[in-house]
């Protein structure tokens, strides 16, 4: 059972690319600890599923991250609807392969919009929030790919090393507004997406080799360290980054 953190009660937190996966395990997380809950994402099915099981204090609004009108006015509907935003989780990303012959400059273009650039944009949208606040809390979800140097991704994880550099910048820029920002990186996370298109018997196998821990991550251990960041207890963090990976790296 997660630990119950009290300061989290009524906070309203926004979270990206909450509808699955490890986005999912977020937006489930955070409701139960009674905070008040938006959260974005384009599987209009799973997440409008998601925000009626959890309630009213959940909101499910509709937005392509990589259209940056479209976020923000996404980010005011949540606002609009559940009040100032404290706490903000830049978890959406999309880990699709691509051959280094294959790219070409739009492709690139395309991969930093929704592994990168979003994360920038919403940050800046809820500033206002927090410094009227008086403090704040946001995580970036960066990844363990680049520091293993995984291939067959290089957009992808030129995207994600960048998100460490992003992370410390605003974590020295909004520090004087209390406002702290972290990455974390998760290894290899056993969501549905992972075990549908990339987890081979092969995979498992180097995997399990690699991790200090030999046994499956799963998305709720990825929320758990969400939330601490989130909460008081990490009132002394800021400028970070936390691997989360089993000891793989």
């Amino acid at each position: 059972m997660a630990a119950i953190y009290p300061d989290l009660a009524g906070k309203v937190v926004l979270i990206t690319g909450g509808a699955s996966g490890i986005g999912e395990a977020i937006v489930r997380s955070f409701a139960a600890q009674g905070a008040h809950v938006g959260f974005l994402d384009i599987k209009d099915a799973e997440g409008e599923a998601l925000a009626t099981e959890l309630g009213s204090t959940v909101r499910y609004v509709h937005a392509d991250l990589t259209n940056i009108p479209e976020l923000r006015a996404a980010i005011a509907t949540v606002r609009d609807a559940l009040g100032p935003i404290t706490v903000l989780v830049n978890n959406a990303a999309h880990d699709e392969r691509h051959r280094t012959e294959d790219v070409t400059p739009e492709y690139w273009d395309g991969r930093v919009a929704v592994n990168l650039r979003h994360q920038f944009f919403a940050a800046q949208a809820v500033l206002p929030d927090m410094k009227a606040a008086g403090g704040g809390a946001i995580i970036n979800f960066g990844s363990t790919s680049w520091m293993v140097g995984q291939g067959g991704m290089a957009a992808y994880t030129a995207c994600k090393s960048a998100v460490l550099g992003l992370t410390r910048s605003l974590a020295r820029d909004f520090g004087p507004d209390n406002i702290r920002v972290n990455a974390i990186a998760p290894g290899w996370i056993m969501t549905k997406r992972q075990k549908e298109l990339w987890l081979t018997p092969d995979g498992e196998r180097e995997l399990m080799q690699r991790q200090c821990l030999k046994r499956q991550l799963v998305p709720d251990e990825m929320a758990r360290v969400v939330l601490f960041l989130a909460s008081e207890e990490a009132s002394a963090c800021t400028n970070q980054h936390y691997v989360v990976d089993g000891g793989w790296v």
